[in-house]
């Protein structure tokens, strides 16, 4: 049986191995923040780093409704119009009809912008391939897995 001081020192070990783990995703944090102003800048020099998050979640899921993308962000519609009309103003995505609902409106990625977004893709596949070069596939596997069992846990809603 554990006895008091056991389960102090246990809770005081995990703990720190908690601290150890927000501390790392802080650096990932900043990292990718990071990563992402260098993306959007290699698709277009005045891409802000919020108007690539928003491209690239429309490469990934197709023409939308701004509601959507309001839903999705969880920000106000006022500031996903004004990254909407930035991204038009660049040229990297275009409104059209919603053919289900004439009086919306569509916004899809131009082709442009998935050309660049496919260029710049590449060229991080490939950095991050150089860095992790001595790492098996096996330890990748494993790094993707617990990453995603760790953003599902705190996705949980209580």
């Amino acid at each position: 049986m554990a006895t008091r001081t056991d389960r102090g020192t246990d809770r005081a070990a995990r703990a720190d191995l908690l601290t150890g783990l927000e501390q790392e995703v802080g650096a990932m944090v900043r990292r990718l923040r990071r990563i992402i102003r260098e993306r959007a800048q290699g698709v277009h020099p005045d891409l802000q780093s919020s108007s690539y998050l928003m491209l690239s979640w429309l490469e990934q899921h197709g023409a939308q409704r701004a509601s959507a993308m309001v839903e999705s962000f969880g920000i106000d519609k006022g500031a996903i119009s004004r990254q909407i009309q930035h991204l038009v103003e660049l040229g990297l995505v275009e409104r059209s009809p919603d053919p289900a609902d004439g009086r919306a409106t569509l916004v899809s990625i131009t082709d442009d912008a998935l050309v660049r977004m496919a260029a710049v893709n590449e060229k991080r596949r490939r950095w991050i391939d150089e860095r992790l070069r001595d790492w098996s596939d096996d330890e990748l596997t494993d790094i993707v897995a617990l990453l995603g069992r760790y953003n599902a846990a705190l996705d949980e809603r209580d």
